[in-house]
């Protein structure tokens, strides 16, 4: 983490090593939250950074946000307004900058993806953990072709086969994160209507239950079912995820999908409202090894 010092001091060279894998949307969040510190540290507000690099206050928001990248004239404009003249910390900086620019493997499906879920895909692919709760469709992390096929055809009859099969491709390989050398952990609550609701037809169903307790057996998934006869529980205002990064500088993140839009929250103290929320819900559900009976049990019809 760097924090504003004096210049010639160590710490501002480390930022780029302790990035990790984070990808692009990762390293403009670091970047972002780094100029946002200097900023603060010279009392400087964002209209007058905005002016600065010929842009507003607002877009300075965006920028220490991580919800847009930053020019390299921007970062070099904004670290003289901050005062940061040696020359090794803005390097870094600028290089951190370049690296934030990169385009990550997902740009490959801009044709089939809303603007408003790229960011989770690039966050979901620099979180070291997902937790995840579901009340109509099982996580997208864990579902298989076949499902993830009949999901994308829901509500669109018309939508063109390779549209599908371009969908049912970018949710196949956001599935890496699972199998990676330092994969993600993912703990995944289902309300249990979620594998009730026979999506695809009986035998979509039944893959995905199978494929369900098989990945339900490796180290760095857990997976929890709501069972119906609980009732109402903590959670009953509907979906969400919570995102944790290896990071020091990347704040928990809250994503919530809506219909046509996203939301991203990572003030502490929502998050920590959601946390909350998340920690007894699955004190509420089923055990690991009982949610996994119960799924075998819907497979033999009991």
């Amino acid at each position: 983490m760097i924090t504003p010092q004096p210049e010639g001091q160590p710490g501002v060279q480390n930022m780029i090593a302790s990035s990790g894998r984070g990808g692009p949307t990762a390293l403009r969040i670091l970047l972002g939250g780094q100029l946002r510190r200097l900023r603060e540290a010279k009392q400087i507000t964002l209209e007058d950074a905005g002016y600065a690099i010929r842009a507003s206050g607002s877009k300075i928001s965006r920028l220490e946000t991580g919800r847009v990248g930053f020019k390299s004239r921007d970062i070099a404009d904004l670290l003289t307004l901050y005062g940061v003249t040696n020359e090794h910390d803005r390097s870094a900086l600028q290089e951190l900058g370049r690296q934030a620019s990169a385009v990550g493997w997902w740009h490959d499906y801009a044709d089939v993806m809303p603007h408003w879920f790229e960011p989770y895909v690039g966050l979901e692919e620099a979180a070291a953990s997902i937790r995840s709760y579901e009340i109509q469709f099982v996580p997208g992390l864990l579902q298989t072709a076949d499902y993830a096929r009949a999901v994308a055809l829901l509500g669109h009859p018309a939508r063109s086969a390779d549209e599908a099969e371009r969908r049912v491709s970018l949710r196949m390989a956001r599935q890496a994160v699972l199998t990676r050398e330092t994969p993600v952990h993912l703990w995944a609550v289902l309300d249990e209507a979620v594998l009730l609701r026979p999506i695809g037809g009986a035998d979509v169903l039944r893959g995905q239950l199978e494929h369900l307790i098989e990945v339900s057996s490796r180290p760095n998934i857990s997976l929890q079912l709501v069972p119906l006869q609980l009732g109402g529980h903590a959670a009953a205002g509907g979906p969400f995820s919570i995102l944790r990064f290896g990071e020091r500088d990347l704040p928990d993140l809250v994503y919530l999908e809506q219909l046509t839009s996203a939301l991203y929250l990572d003030k502490r103290e929502t998050v920590n409202h959601y946390l909350v929320i998340m920690d007894r819900l699955c004190v509420a559900a089923l055990s690991t090894s009982d949610s996994v009976n119960a799924i075998r049990a819907m497979l033999k019809g009991g």
